[in-house]
């Protein structure tokens, strides 16, 4: 009978200990090798997910987000100037990479892509996996004649000779 009763208390004590951390902080939590997730929502869907039983609505906030390299196989962080409604959309990018499925070409296409971040800061950078083929996608536009602008000016620099608009999914903000 003290084995069981000492069992019992050891799992309610894992319990509570346990429960001390969120659902939702637990879920974006770093772990090596497997990335990151990053949630964005208001405070009152994070109660409802967490079981929070006092829900009081709150007006959301819209927080500005560090600007990093965008990784389709892996999110270090989300897109910078998140400034309202983010939106999916057809529209275009310009393709300043196009590389093999190698290690060497992902390597390249994250250079290009940081490289790329350096003189156009302004600009979200999609560095991507396509099968068989590593890209490195950039800028949000929504008319091929803004894409044309920005071409221009990096041609202008000497930059991705290669360079060329495509079409593509963009995320458009309004």
């Amino acid at each position: 009978m003290k084995k069981y009763t000492f069992a019992t208390i050891f799992c309610l004590s894992a319990l509570t200990l346990n429960a001390q951390e969120t659902y939702t902080e637990k879920l974006q939590q770093v772990v090596e090798s497997a990335g990151r997730i990053i949630l964005h929502q208001e405070q009152t869907i994070t109660d409802l997910v967490n079981g929070a039983r006092n829900l009081v609505s709150k007006p959301s906030q819209k927080k500005q987000i560090d600007s990093t390299l965008h990784d389709s196989t892996q999110t270090n962080a989300t897109d910078s100037l998140l400034l309202g409604t983010k939106v999916r959309m057809n529209g275009y990018r310009i393709q300043v990479y196009f590389g093999d499925n190698s290690r060497q070409g992902k390597a390249e296409a994250r250079a290009a892509g940081l490289r790329f971040r350096n003189s156009f800061p302004e600009h979200s950078v999609y560095v991507s996996f396509i099968s068989p083929h590593w890209l490195c996608r950039v800028g949000d536009f929504r008319t091929r004649e803004e894409a044309r602008e920005v071409l221009r000016q990096i041609r202008e620099m000497g930059m991705f000779r290669e360079a060329v608009v495509v079409k593509s999914k963009i995320n458009a903000r309004f």
